[in-house]
């Protein structure tokens, strides 16, 4: 069952051109999709069509609209600074209209589950990089959304935190199965992390290939030294060379 789909969307900008497009892809119910690409490739652009944050210039969207259905992490942690993490990751529950006391309490819970027991009274400023893109995590879980979308939620951060952030992301995936798509320049990170590597070609950004990824997920302990990573690695980076040379 599909999530989302973009069917030949094209998006414009004044006085840019065209950014992305024609662009089409079908997200399934519990599938995980890494989008790559250069800079400029549009991958953001179509992060935004999927988080109804934009509409297409040409082509048609859909999604699941619901309220908290589709939730979004971004490559900044965006915590209110006044809040805990606590009152942070229940705003969107206290927003849709439940009450404080049994936000507070999932809030509470997600919290743990995304190992952040015992930082619930801390304000952002307090929390590492790490823990703020928790926080944010947990956020974005709170509401169990149909859909999850990451924009390069690691990239500021150190390559061992990364790597830790990308299991706890397949963990908490594994828990309640949402549509996940997230944006990377990481070439390992997003066959790490996907069972589905979306190539975008230079922009304006049209699909080069993709790769599926054929392997247990969450990834198995050692995943990274197999000959299916190496090779699905090594796959992907012959389609995004591909890609810069159909658009040169």
């Amino acid at each position: 069952m599909s999530v989302a789909v973009l069917d030949r969307v094209e998006v414009d900008y004044p006085g840019r051109g065209r950014a992305l497009g024609p662009f089409s892809l079908n997200l399934a119910s519990g599938g995980i999709t890494a989008l790559v690409g250069p800079s400029g490739c549009g991958k953001s652009t179509a992060l935004r069509l999927l988080a109804g944050l934009e509409g297409p210039t040409r082509g048609t969207v859909q999604r699941a609209a619901g309220r908290g259905e589709t939730s979004v992490v971004f490559q900044a942690a965006t915590l209110a600074p006044w809040l805990t993490a606590e009152a942070n990751v229940a705003l969107p529950l206290e927003l849709s209209g439940m009450p404080r006391a049994e936000a507070r309490a999932k809030a509470v819970a997600a919290l743990g589950r995304v190992g952040l027991k015992g930082a619930e009274r801390a304000r952002p400023a307090q929390l590492s990089g790490g823990m703020a893109m928790r926080a944010s995590l947990a956020r974005a879980l709170v509401t169990e959304p149909r859909l999850l979308l990451l924009d390069e939620p690691f990239a500021a951060l150190d390559e061992i935190t990364r790597r830790t952030l990308a299991d706890d992301v397949l963990d908490l995936w594994a828990q309640t199965r949402p549509a996940i798509v997230f944006v990377t320049h990481n070439v390992e990170e997003a066959v790490y992390m996907a069972d589905r590597v979306v190539v975008i070609s230079r922009g304006p950004g049209t699909i080069a290939g993709e790769i599926r990824i054929d392997a247990p997920l969450p990834r198995p302990a050692g995943f990274r030294v197999t000959a299916t990573f190496r090779e699905a690695s090594e796959a992907v980076s012959s389609l995004l060379a591909k890609g810069s040379e159909v658009a040169a």
